[in-house]
Parts: C-alpha cells; structure tokens; sequence
C-alpha cells in the first residue's frame, strides 16, 4: 500500500484520509471490546444502544442483551387480573365469606306485630291541646287522656279538688280543699308531679283492673311525688313514668301486644304548662 507524502495528505479530503488509515487487527479490536465491557459495564437508562470505545471513538454494538433489561413500573394487565382472581374473598367477623350482594332478608315479614289488629284507643296524633285516637275520637280543649279497658276518658286531674271535697276523677268534684289554692298545677313545692288519689277513681271501678298504668306527664318528665305513687300501688297497678310523646308509642306498642285490657295510660297534653 502506498503511502502519501505529508503535503499531499494535507491537500486531500478528510474522508480519504480516513480510508488510508491502517486497518485494525481483529485481535486489537476484540482486546478493546473485552476491556471496555469488562471495566464498564452500559447502564440500562443509557438511551443509545451503542457503547463507545475510549480508545479510537468507535462507535461498538452492545455486548449481550444480558446487561439490560426493562424495567416495568406497572403491572401487565393479565397479570393484575389474575392476581385479583387467585386473592381470596374478605371475611366476616364469624370467619365466613363476605357476599358482594345485597341480602335477600325481607325485614317486612320479621314484624310480628304486621298482622295485629290496631286498638281501637290507639293515639294516632299528640296535639298541643289533646289527642286523635285510631277510633276516630278527638279529645281537645287542653283536656288530657285516660284510657282504659278499650274506652277513652276525659281527664282534667288538675281540677280535682282534694281536702274535704270530693270528686270522681273527671273534673266534677264539688267542695273547697287543696285544689282551689293550688290553682292550674301538677307541681308541687319540690318539683314532684303530684295528683289527689281522686284523679285515679275510675281505674278503681275497673274490673279486671290493669296490670300497668302509664303515665304521660306532657312535654317533660318529672318525679312522681310519694303520696301520688302510694295512691297508684294501693290500686295493685305498676307505673311507668315518661313524657307525654314517649309515654303514647309504649301505650300504643304495649296494647297491641298484650291487649288493651292488661295496660292502662293517663295522659297529659305535650304543650301544658303548670300554672298557666
């Protein structure tokens, strides 16, 4: 091979000049490869798939495929979806499976108190001055409620006179005593609820008589003074005190069940106000 002389190798092209060079022995060229694999190895982030040689800027193929390899940072899809399917299902606190529907239990059907009859001295509404029972009776005119043995009475026990007068329980007593000067109240001096025993006379003709009374005291509940509560034990009758509303969804749950002759309610307007 002939070589040019300085001066016109300087006047010739770049390419040419490139061409002439002497050629690398296959030997040198694997020695390189080898040595550049060996001491650095590619990254996997580099973006080119070619390795440069220090030694002549040669532009080399990577070694092996083995010195990259993808990095996934999802899931295949069918992977995922197998996985959801080989997870077992959650379970309950009683170590059964959770279903993922709805149950089937129809609640209607667990009321067993659907197919009752409804008493007829049920109270269907509370007004701010008497009651509408399912009877179709209203009481109103700020009068309270007694029911007993399927009938409805109209009970005003705040004008029942006590002392030496007497009365039947229904706001016809006649005679000067302690209910003139009390006036419109069912409180006494110690914040008790308190009724002469006169206010109960009808539940003392009963017979057979209730086995509970329940006592609606209006819009708040109070103690039962001890005169009061001796005069209802005398009659061989539990009490069970509560406001008026409360007072009326036990009487009418209390009825259904048991009957209207085994429980008794005496009860008094949500809006009262003692003394006014």
């Amino acid at each position: 091979m002939v070589t040019p002389s300085i001066s016109a190798a300087r006047r010739l092209p770049a390419t040419v000049l490139r061409a002439l060079r002497p050629p690398t022995t296959p030997s040198n060229t694997t020695a390189t490869i080898t040595t550049v694999s060996s001491s650095r190895r590619p990254s996997p982030f580099q973006p080119s798939n070619t390795t440069t040689s220090p030694s002549n800027n040669l532009r080399l193929p990577a070694s092996s495929s083995s010195s990259r390899r993808a990095i996934h940072t999802t899931r295949p899809a069918a992977a995922a979806q197998s996985s959801r399917r080989s997870r077992k299902p959650p379970l309950a606190h009683n170590a059964e499976p959770v279903p993922d529907q709805p149950p089937t239990t129809d609640f209607g059907a667990m009321d067993v108190l659907a197919s009752a009859p409804v008493p007829t001295t049920a109270v269907e509404v509370c007004h701010a001055d008497g009651f509408s029972l399912n009877s179709g009776v209203h009481i109103g005119g700020g009068s309270g409620a007694l029911l007993v043995s399927g009938e409805a009475f109209c009970w005003r026990p705040w004008e029942i006179l006590g002392g030496s007068g007497g009365g039947d329980g229904m706001g016809t007593g006649t005679g000067m005593g302690m209910g003139n000067r009390r006036g419109k109240r069912l409180v006494n001096e110690r914040g008790q609820w308190e009724v002469g025993e006169e206010a109960f006379g009808v539940l003392g003709v009963v017979w057979p008589r209730p086995d509970l009374l329940i006592l609606g005291l209006g819009p708040e509940i109070r103690p039962l003074s001890p005169a009061t509560r001796r005069a209802i034990n005398n009659l061989g009758m539990r009490v069970e005190v509560l406001d008026t509303r409360n007072a009326v969804n036990q009487y009418n749950m209390l009825a259904t069940e048991r009957g209207m002759g085994d429980v008794a309610a005496a009860l008094i307007p949500i809006g009262w106000k003692d003394g006014a």
